[in-house]
């Protein structure tokens, strides 16, 4: 199945993906002391840093519309094909949006040409979701759907110049509510407004939703869940396969 647009499962995306402050402070620091910063595939605007000057890319009219009162000005356009001269950025960064990227190394590379100090990127790692509940136990077509699409971190590190990838850990309150920042949250994914805006559900077929939510249920009423896993809602973070990847560009090449 293709990936749904965001023109599509865009409506009502503000109101469940809101930037985690804890997650926004690593992506902040990640970014040094840049003073321009491009975002690409900047949606509603999380994880824009508020202190710098941002100039924001978003394909999506939809994302656009639900950018709030005071965010940067958003250009429609791809990460493909950035409509910026080469080096016109101190930084740029891209937040859990290569995955959707038509054409990865063609974007990775406009990055690049119109980036002079560094690029920041959130990336997933879908092997890091084997042994999380949500996808192993209850929706593995989640799973499928990520190893077809996500690069993993080390993945992109390979692919930019003097690159690195680290996990970065979800907190167990997220405030971004992307499906694997419910680790600890089970009974959310029973709530339409939460799971709606995320790709991997309007992906997976209403069986694979319906038998995934009716094994939940069941565990959720029997205690079986609880027994199993209740132990993470006293777990402060945990590694979800989230990874922050950060190229130096300002260092001379090797050799």
């Amino acid at each position: 199945m293709s990936k749904p647009s965001y023109d599509e499962l865009g409506r009502g995306y503000a109101k469940a993906r809101r930037a985690d402050p804890r997650i926004a402070a690593r992506i902040d620091a990640a970014l040094g002391d840049a003073r321009t910063v491009l975002n690409v595939g900047a949606g509603a605007g999380s994880y824009e840093p508020t202190d710098r000057e941002v100039t924001a890319v978003e394909p999506s009219a939809t994302m656009i519309a639900q950018r709030p009162p005071g965010a940067a000005a958003a250009i429609q356009a791809s990460a493909e094909r950035l409509p910026f001269g080469d080096d016109s950025f101190d930084a740029a960064m891209a937040v859990l949006t290569v995955h959707h990227w038509a054409d990865r190394d063609a974007g990775l590379s406009e990055l690049q040409r119109v980036t002079r100090q560094r690029i920041v990127l959130v990336a997933f790692d879908p092997q890091a979701l084997a042994d999380l509940w949500i996808t192993r136990d209850y929706f593995p077509a989640i799973l499928d759907l990520k190893r077809r699409s996500a690069s993993t971190g080390r993945e992109l590190a390979a692919l930019l110049p003097n690159a690195s990838s680290k996990p970065l850990l979800v907190p167990r309150n997220c405030q971004d509510h992307f499906f694997a920042a419910l680790w600890a949250r089970p009974e959310m994914l029973f709530d339409d407004e939460v799971v709606r805006p995320m790709w991997v559900w309007q992906s997976m077929s209403e069986e694979a939703k319906r038998n995934g939510r009716a094994r939940l249920a069941a565990d959720l009423e029997s205690g079986a869940w609880e027994e199993r896993y209740g132990h993470l809602r006293q777990q402060a973070e945990l590694d979800v396969g989230l990874r922050l990847v950060v190229s130096d560009l300002t260092k001379a090449p090797a050799g």
